[in-house]
């Protein structure tokens, strides 16, 4: 998997985090931002008003 392979995480941890059994560090939610190419708000699911 192109993502754990980019956070130098197992395929496992990104189970965990996609289950909701774990929550990824904010260091990590930071490099899935940059991975996917969006705001660590839009990641997050904050929207402006």
């Amino acid at each position: 998997m192109e993502l754990a392979k980019s956070l130098g995480v197992s395929k496992g941890i990104i189970s965990l985090w996609e289950n909701g059994l774990r929550e990824p560090s904010l260091s990590s939610l930071v490099a899935i931002a940059k991975f996917f190419r969006v705001s660590l708000d839009e990641l997050v699911g904050i929207k402006e008003q």
